[in-house]
């Protein structure tokens, strides 16, 4: 199973990034929001991408964040990004 921080990459597009959320459906369906590294040449944050689970694969270890109460910035909401 795919745990938050992990670096993962899906199998069908390639994409490839950190874990940085999770969300089930009430149906069942898991996806991560895959966070890929920040651009470069412009050192702007990029966005992340909701993929289901049965896409993604690790491919490395990634960041350990700690955890606390409150969260920090939240731009990748599921209703942003939805493409289920």
């Amino acid at each position: 199973m795919i745990e938050l921080g992990q670096k993962v990459k899906c199998t069908i597009t390639g994409f490839t990034g950190i874990a940085t959320a999770k969300i089930e459906y009430l149906n069942g369906c898991i996806q991560f929001c895959v966070k890929p590294r920040i651009k470069a040449k412009d050192n702007t944050m990029p966005e992340g991408r909701y993929i289901d689970v049965d896409q993604l694969k690790v491919v490395g270890e990634g960041v350990k964040a700690k955890k606390k109460e409150t969260g920090g910035e939240m731009s990748d909401l599921p209703s942003a990004n939805y493409q289920g």
